[in-house]
C-alpha cells in the first residue's frame, strides 16, 4: 500500500468512526486527538477502529481460527494499559483487565495480536531490542497457552487469577498499593461536606446539572436498579447529589458522564458511593463482525457493554449495571476506591517485564475462559478454553511466532500511521477540527 493509499485509509476510517461525534462537540475532540498525537502508543489506543478495519483488510489472517473460535467474547481493546485492580464480588483485590467499552463477540486472535502490537510500541518507547520484544511477547503467547490448557483440563495446572497470594514482585506492589486506599480519601477528594452531609466537589471537570438533568438522571437510576444481579440495600438507593463529569478518558470525547453520589450501607459518611453514568457507543470491531446472533443480542450499547463486563470477569463489580437516558443506552458501574494501574514508566527491567508478560498472558487466558458455555451467558454456548487448545494442537511454536511476527509488523505499521495522523492533525487537515 503506498503512502498516499495509506494515509486516505487512515483518515477515512477515522472519519467512518469520528465524525459525527466532531461535528457535534469539536473541542473534545481537538483534546483528544491532541492526547493521541503525544506518542505512537497514545495513538494506538485511541485508534481501535484504525486496528479492526485492518484486521478485515490489509492485515487478515484466518491462522488458528475455525467456526468456534472466530465466535469467543473478547475485550476489545486489549492493550498494555488496559489492566489493572479491582475489588471483585467477593471482597478479593484482583489484577485483571479492564476498560470493557469495546467488548464484544469475534476471533479471540484479536484480541491477542492487539496486545501482542501494544508490546511492541512499549518496548520500542523504551528502546528495547527486536529480539528483546520477541522476548515479551513469546512469553505472553506462552503463559496465555500453559494457563488455557491447564483451565480446559479441568483447571488443576491453572495458576488461577492474579491476586495478593498468587502474585509476586510488580503486580504484587499494585495490589499492595491499592489495598492502601481507602473509601474516605476517596470521597475526601470528590465529595465535601457541607451542613453534614456529602456532596460533588465542583471542579474543571465536574460541574452541577439542573433540575431537569437531575430528574431525568434519577429516573434512569431507578431503571438501573432493576438490571443488577443482586439487588441492593434500599438505604443505598437514596441520591445525595447528581453532577456532569467532563473529559473522561481518551475514549469517550464528546459523550456525556454523569456522577452519582449515593447513601451507603447505613448513614455513616464513611461509606458513601459513587457511581458513573456513562453513554455507551459502538465497539469499533461491531462494524467487522457480521453475526446477526451476536448484534441482535443486545438491547443497546448499555447493555452489551455491562452484559459483557459480566461475561469476561469471574466476579464483577456488584454494582454493575445498565440504562437508558433520554433513550440511549447507558453503563452504570462504581467509582471504585480500590483502583490502580500499573505504571509501566516504573519498570523497565528485563526480568521484571518478562515477569509481568506472564501474568498478563494468565489473565487474558482465564478472561477468555470465563464468558462460555459454563456462564450465566448463552450468546456464547461452547468451551472457549477447550475450542481455541484444540484448534491450535500442537501447532504452539508456530501460534507463538504468529503472534510475533505480527507485533513487530503492527507495531511499525502503528509507529508510521502515527505520523500521518499528526501530519493531517496538524495541518488542518481532519474535517471539522
Amino acid at each position: 500500500m503506498s503512502s498516499e493509499v495509506r494515509e486516505s485509509h487512515v483518515l477515512g476510517v477515522l472519519m467512518t468512526e469520528f465524525g459525527d461525534s466532531i461535528k457535534r462537540d469539536p473541542a473534545a475532540f481537538s483534546r483528544k486527538f491532541r492526547k493521541m498525537a503525544a506518542s505512537p502508543f497514545a495513538f494506538y489506543r485511541g485508534s481501535a477502529c484504525l486496528f479492526y478495519a485492518d484486521m478485515a483488510g490489509p492485515f487478515a489472517d484466518d491462522s488458528y481460527l475455525d467456526d468456534q473460535t472466530r465466535r469467543v467474547w473478547i475485550h476489545g481493546d486489549l492493550h498494555a494499559e488496559n489492566f489493572g485492580t479491582y475489588m471483585n464480588a467477593s471482597g478479593v483485590l484482583v489484577f485483571n483487565v479492564n476498560d470493557f467499552d469495546e467488548a464484544y463477540v469475534g476471533p479471540y486472535t484479536w484480541d491477542l495480536k492487539r496486545f501482542a502490537a501494544s508490546v511492541a510500541l512499549l518496548g520500542y518507547a523504551k528502546a528495547l531490542s527486536d529480539a528483546a520484544i520477541s522476548e515479551l511477547v513469546s512469553e505472553f503467547g506462552q503463559a496465555y497457552l500453559v494457563e488455557l490448557t491447564g483451565i480446559a483440563h479441568g483447571g488443576d495446572d491453572a495458576i488461577g487469577s492474579l491476586t495478593l497470594d498468587t502474585t509476586s514482585g510488580v503486580l504484587h506492589r499494585v495490589l499492595q498499593t491499592a489495598r492502601l486506599s481507602t473509601r474516605v480519601a476517596m470521597l475526601d477528594h470528590e465529595t465535601v461536606v457541607d451542613t453534614y452531609d456529602r456532596r460533588f466537589a465542583i471542579t474543571d471537570t465536574r460541574t452541577e446539572v439542573d433540575e431537569d438533568i437531575r430528574r431525568k438522571v434519577c429516573a434512569a437510576f431507578e431503571d438501573y436498579l432493576g438490571t443488577l444481579p443482586v439487588p441492593s440495600s434500599p438505604v443505598e438507593h437514596h441520591i445525595k447529589d447528581v453532577a456532569l463529569r467532563k473529559g473522561v478518558g481518551i475514549g469517550s470525547a464528546g459523550l456525556p458522564s454523569y456522577n452519582l453520589l449515593l447513601e451507603g450501607r447505613s448513614q455513616a459518611l464513611e461509606n458513601d458511593v459513587i457511581l458513573y453514568m456513562k453513554q455507551a457507543q459502538v465497539p469499533a470491531v461491531a462494524r467487522h463482525i457480521a453475526d446477526e446472533r451476536v448484534s441482535g443480542y443486545f438491547l443497546h450499547q448499555g447493555h452489551r457493554t455491562a452484559e459483557s463486563q459480566r461475561a469476561l470477569q469471574a466476579y464483577a463489580d456488584p454494582w454493575l449495571g445498565y440504562t437508558t437516558l433520554d433513550g440511549i443506552g447507558q453503563l452504570v458501574a462504581e467509582v471504585s476506591p480500590y483502583s490502580a494501574d500499573l505504571d509501566w514508566d516504573d519498570v523497565n527491567e528485563p526480568e521484571e517485564l518478562r515477569s509481568i508478560m506472564r501474568d498478563l498472558g494468565r489473565a487474558v487466558a482465564r478472561m477468555h475462559s470465563v464468558a462460555d458455555d459454563e456462564s450465566s451467558h448463552d450468546l456464547v454456548d461452547f468451551s472457549t478454553e477447550e475450542a481455541i487448545v484444540e484448534r491450535i494442537g500442537s501447532e504452539t511454536s508456530g501460534f507463538i511466532s504468529m503472534l510475533v511476527d505480527f507485533s513487530h509488523a503492527y507495531g511499525a505499521q502503528a509507529r508510521q500511521d502515527h505520523q500521518v495522523f499528526v501530519d493531517l492533525f496538524r495541518n488542518g487537515r481532519m474535517p471539522g477540527l
